[in-house]
């Protein structure tokens, strides 16, 4: 059983938003420290970073204006890093957070279910949701031309209660409130959107993730906050290796869109 959410779904604004400024960070700084919480729906955004990179407000409006609408009014509420745990990183990278972290093998159903909602996005770039269990799939799509999506999935339960229009005007989104969504069975307590690389809540998440497709096998990893050696390796080249992935994805904006699958 599985659900996926299209990156028009209000969560899925908030987590692009997290994301697309924490490009903005990347494109400051090499290795920013941030970490952004957005909550948003009927024309408000509001926006908390904690960071030392020097990403103007303007910036930041721009972006929520890019992928929410210009109509969306924004509330950026700034601070600096606490100075100690800024302090973590001096030096080294060293693991950013406390965590535990799991990465499982993508079943064929998870995949099944990801081919789908990629599919009708491509016809509907609106808010949407779509649920896969076993042989049963619920297919939610608002803005859409439901009798077409009957015939093209006729054993479907295709929006159950009739057209909707969906999208910011009628729900709020929040960052990392769709991990499932994101992460499959591999959800842990971490939130992969809108923070730097130093955390492990990112790096340890996105490594665990790709180590369980490529072995087959479940990986459970744990760290502390200030930790160098993670998996037997050192937690630098863990953030190496998600770097890669986030930049072969093409930035953290990207990466929001769908998560790891």
């Amino acid at each position: 059983m599985i659900e996926k959410v299209n990156p028009m779904h209000p969560d899925k604004i908030a987590d692009r938003i997290a994301g697309a400024i924490v490009d903005l960070a990347y494109m400051k700084e090499e290795n920013p420290r941030i970490a952004v919480e957005v909550l948003i729906g009927h024309e408000h955004c509001i926006i908390i970073t904690e960071t030392n990179a020097k990403v103007s407000f303007e910036e930041v409006e721009d972006t929520v204006h890019r992928i929410a609408g210009e109509n969306v009014y924004v509330h950026i509420l700034p601070n600096k890093q606490d100075e100690e745990l800024a302090k973590n990183q001096e030096g080294k990278i060293r693991c950013g957070d406390n965590g535990i972290f799991r990465g499982m093998p993508m079943t064929k159903e998870q995949i099944k279910l990801s081919n789908i909602a990629r599919s009708i996005y491509s016809d509907y770039l609106s808010d949407g949701k779509y649920i896969l269990d076993g042989e049963k799939l619920i297919i939610c799509q608002s803005n859409a031309n439901t009798e077409k999506l009957k015939i093209k999935y006729p054993n479907a339960i295709v929006n159950p209660l009739g057209d909707w229009t969906g999208g910011l005007d009628v729900d709020t989104g929040a960052t990392n409130r769709k991990l499932g969504s994101d992460m499959g069975d591999s959800i842990t307590g971490g939130g992969l959107h809108g923070k730097d690389l130093s955390k492990a809540d990112v790096s340890i998440n996105i490594y665990s993730f790709m180590k369980a497709q490529e072995t087959g096998k479940p990986v459970e990893l744990s760290c502390a906050i200030g930790d160098e050696i993670v998996d037997g390796k050192p937690y630098s080249e863990i953030v190496k290796i998600a770097r890669k992935y986030i930049n072969d994805i093409g930035g953290f904006e990207k990466f929001a869109e769908w998560g790891l699958f």
